[in-house]
């Protein structure tokens, strides 16, 4: 049976961007009928334009839904957008476009099929593409992956990603348990999901990194290893099942 979904975009002061993404997403909506869609423009702090722009794409008729939030953080803009949702499939995807578009349909499908609870976009299993990815940012994301592997055995390889998507139950059940609202938000959420005995699907993406990015690696890789410690040390909560 074929499921409802929200594809958030969670931004922050993105008036160039938006359009495009919009845009993008719509034409690729338009080509996989069958469903229920929408599109769900997560603005955490912007002090562009970028709430107006994206109600002028609204007007024009694209089929999407405006969320703010003033206080910035990430994680914090996607639970919101995720909590508030009513879709079967809440997803997820950055503003850049940097995961081709053609590893969201095995994602979604995959989680329809109700084996898997939790689909993610992964940059570093075999079968995936990176292109112009930096190589400071390269060791730094392999380098993670292998802390919290070996610290909560987790089975994903690529934490941080930004091309997710969770069901409604795992939105129930793992959101609220789920304390960072900044950049470590995706891997607390998937180590509590797989904690609580969901499965993930990992799936190999072609991405292109963006020069762009507002990622500040130093300051992400400082906020990632201190929630890794708070879980590895505090405990992992445990999601009651529905």
């Amino acid at each position: 049976m074929a499921a409802s979904v929200d594809i958030v975009i969670p931004v922050l002061n993105e008036e160039v961007a938006l359009p495009r993404c919009v845009k993008t997403l719509s034409a690729f909506i338009e080509e996989h009928p069958g469903r229920e869609w929408q599109i769900t423009v997560a603005d955490n702090g912007s002090t562009d334009r970028t709430q107006e722009v994206a109600g002028e794409l609204a007007e024009q008729g694209y089929p999407i839904r405006v969320t703010r939030l003033d206080q910035r953080g990430r994680g914090r803009a996607l639970k919101k957008a995720w909590s508030e949702s009513d879709a079967d499939i809440r997803f997820y995807m950055d503003v850049d476009l940097s995961t081709r578009l053609d590893a969201l349909m095995p994602i979604v499908e995959a989680l329809e099929s109700g084996e898997y609870q939790v689909g993610i976009g992964s940059r570093l299993m075999k079968g995936s593409e990176v292109i112009n990815r930096k190589l400071q940012r390269e060791i730094t994301s392999r380098v993670y992956n292998l802390m919290h592997r070996a610290m909560f055995f987790s089975p994903f390889h690529d934490a941080q990603c930004g091309f997710k998507a969770i069901t409604r139950e795992v939105a129930d059940t793992c959101l609220p348990l789920v304390k960072n609202n900044n950049w470590f938000f995706d891997t607390e959420l998937l180590i509590i999901a797989v904690k609580s005995g969901y499965r993930i699907k990992e799936q190999p993406v072609h991405w292109e990194d963006d020069p762009d990015t507002r990622v500040h690696v130093a300051a992400t890789v400082i906020e990632d290893v201190k929630g890794l410690l708070r879980l590895r040390f505090g405990g992992v909560p445990r999601a009651k099942r529905l």
